[in-house]
């Protein structure tokens, strides 16, 4: 009796262990690639705005200077929509992943109901044999 409930502990015990190594990888993977993501992101932006501030530095007098607004706003607003366009990027992966995730906790739960139900089905089994 000990034996079957430690072999039945120990198989649930190792499924569990998989499936939350699973899970785990898909969240570091997840992290990874928003990391990357973000940091390209910023590399891009950066690079832009350090372009601009070239610009400004080398503007001499007031109608060098007149032109860089325009461009100034335009490094703004080009920044602005890269950050929510990562945000909303970075949104829909994570979104996967956890789906993904939910995924491996659905079919972790059904294994192991389907796994209850036969136990229980074998055990009744069994009384009504010894109950005859």
């Amino acid at each position: 009796m000990y034996t079957q409930f430690n072999e039945q502990f120990t198989a649930a015990t190792r499924q569990f262990a998989d499936t939350a190594s699973q899970a785990g990888r898909l969240a570091l993977e997840n992290a990874e690639a928003l990391f990357g993501l973000q940091l390209a992101a910023v590399e891009d932006r950066a690079n832009a705005t350090f372009a601009f501030f070239g610009e400004a530095a080398e503007a001499r007098d007031f109608d060098a200077a007149k032109t860089l607004l325009p461009k100034g706003i335009q490094v703004a607003r080009e920044n602005v929509e890269r950050a929510v366009t990562t945000a909303q990027e970075a949104f829909g992966r994570t979104l996967k992943t956890n789906e993904a995730i939910a995924e491996l906790a659905k079919g972790q739960f059904e294994a192991a109901t389907k796994t209850a139900q036969a136990n229980v089905e074998k055990a009744t089994k069994a009384a009504a044999k010894a109950a005859k």
